[in-house]
């Protein structure tokens, strides 16, 4: 009895990994959100679907491990990666109620990833990534997390970066990081990563500021290191540095 927990990429099947692509064909029955089903619609003819919209979270997790303990060979996708925001810690904390079930978490490309790729390399030296919805974590929790991410030098790469709900949280997040960078830091912004639309731009993190954003773009604030190369956002490393002094 297997469940596979399946991370998707960012969308386009081209993402998949063989593993991701060889779990969904060996599975009988196929759960996700609604979205991410019809981004892998193409893989899944002749299977049991079943999707549920957001926030029942829980709910999908416990119907594939049910169908899993059955014993149908059931895949769980999520959107990028199943162990980064996805349903992989989920269904492992349920798991105890399905001592029978094995659970294969399959990885993702996760947004910071294929974001970090179209927008040059910004993420090339140390990073943190920080969700900005406060669904399941306080905002004063987000907070300090900024705050230490900022203080410690960090590339910033911000998931869930706008709702209608939450017009006003990346404008608090940039005055947060504006208190230890320049507003003229180099930032970045794709959206639709591997989908219809997709898109990306370079800009300041003061211009990011007055920025309006949706939940499906991807936000970097670059540091000190961050710079803009032939119109490519990139984070130095400093091995040029270290040949010079070698």
């Amino acid at each position: 009895m297997i469940l596979y927990v399946v991370g998707i990429g960012p969308g386009d099947e081209k993402y998949l990994s063989a593993e991701a692509r060889a779990a969904i064909a060996d599975s009988a029955v196929i759960a996700g959100y609604t979205l991410y089903l019809d981004l892998i619609s193409g893989l899944t003819a002749g299977k049991e679907c079943f999707s549920t919209p957001m926030r029942q979270e829980k709910e999908r997790c416990a119907f594939a491990l049910d169908k899993a303990a059955s014993g149908k060979r059931t895949a769980l996708v999520c959107s990028g990666d199943a162990g980064v925001y996805g349903m992989a810690a989920l269904c492992l904390e349920l798991s105890p109620r399905y001592p029978a079930v094995e659970i294969a978490v399959i990885p993702g490309i996760t947004a910071a990833l294929s974001g970090s790729a179209l927008l040059g390399s910004p993420l090339s030296n140390d990073f943190a990534v920080i969700s900005l919805s406060d669904l399941l974590t306080p905002w004063k929790i987000i907070e300090k997390r900024l705050n230490a991410a900022a203080a410690g030098g960090f590339v910033i790469c911000l998931y869930n970066p706008s709702s209608k709900k939450r017009a006003a949280y990346l404008s608090r997040t940039c005055e947060i990081i504006l208190r230890s960078r320049r507003g003229e830091t180099v930032c970045g912004i794709a959206r639709n990563i591997g989908r219809g639309g997709e898109d990306c731009r370079v800009l300041s993190l003061s211009e990011l500021k007055n920025t309006e954003l949706d939940m499906f773009t991807t936000v970097f604030i670059g540091n000190d290191e961050t710079t803009l190369i032939n119109g490519k956002m990139v984070t130095r490393r400093g091995y040029e540095l270290a040949a010079e002094t070698e």
